[in-house]
């Protein structure tokens, strides 16, 4: 697995309860070991430097510089098959390294998730499942990974269209709650394509920043500028061009 940063210039009527205690402590996780990382294609940190370490590390390091204070990113794909989810996993590891720091990756590819399924979480609930439910507890959805300081809310059942679940006050009191309560933690959006559906542009408009991920020798350059066109220059931080899922 590897990728290769380049940066070109990312009263709702809910108790106010549930959202102080939204994240509350969980026990404390089991930690996968390394080969069990490896086989969710997730990067860890070694003696030795490699290559698909230090990549994420850089790409952590220039976003870090180029937004001030913890952040919402979108980490969207060009098209299926680009390796988003991938990207998304690993740059929020990335960011969990820090001791100081703590990362949630949150499932937004509702048409097809598959963040639960690659970080093997055996779950039926998750982020759609909280939005659908009033009352919902956000502490209900958000599981531990076995990655210090990373935990994931997992997309739940699918759905065909996300826009109403993107654009509702649901979910942006879900980032609220995230960020009054934990000011250190970074958020990654793991969106669907941007190619095809209007999710991704959504899902933008409650972002800080926008990361876009092209497929090596698979997305064009026209695709890749045509899909940087849907995002607003000022949150676009840049393009990672992935050369594996």
């Amino acid at each position: 697995m590897s990728a290769n940063p380049i940066f070109e210039r990312e009263s709702a009527a809910t108790d106010e309860r549930s959202s102080q205690r939204s994240i509350a402590p969980a026990p404390a996780p089991v930690t996968l070991t390394p080969s069990q990382l490896e086989e969710r294609a997730i990067i860890h940190r070694t003696a030795v430097s490699r290559p698909e370490v230090d990549a994420f590390r850089e790409l952590r390091t220039r976003l870090l510089a180029a937004v001030e204070g913890s952040f919402v990113a979108l980490v969207a794909p060009v098209s299926s098959g680009s390796g988003g989810s991938f990207v998304a996993r690993n740059l929020a590891t990335a960011l969990a390294f820090d001791d100081t720091k703590s990362a949630l990756l949150v499932d937004c590819d509702l048409r097809h998730p598959s963040q639960h399924v690659t970080m093997k979480i055996d779950t039926p609930t998750g982020l759609v499942e909280y939005l659908e439910d009033p009352e919902g507890d956000l502490s209900d959805v958000i599981y531990e990974t076995g990655v210090q300081g990373l935990r994931l809310i997992p997309a739940g059942t699918s759905r065909e269209i996300g826009a109403e679940y993107f654009s509702s006050s649901r979910m942006r009191l879900l980032l609220d709650s995230i960020r009054s309560r934990h000011p250190n933690c970074y958020v990654f959006l793991d969106g669907p394509p941007v190619r095809g559906t209007p999710d991704a542009r959504i899902l933008a408009d409650i972002a800080d920043v926008v990361i876009l991920v092209a497929g090596y020798g698979r997305d064009t350059a026209a695709s890749i500028a045509q899909a940087a066109a849907n995002f607003d220059p000022n949150k676009f931080v840049g393009v990672v061009f992935n050369e594996g899922v």
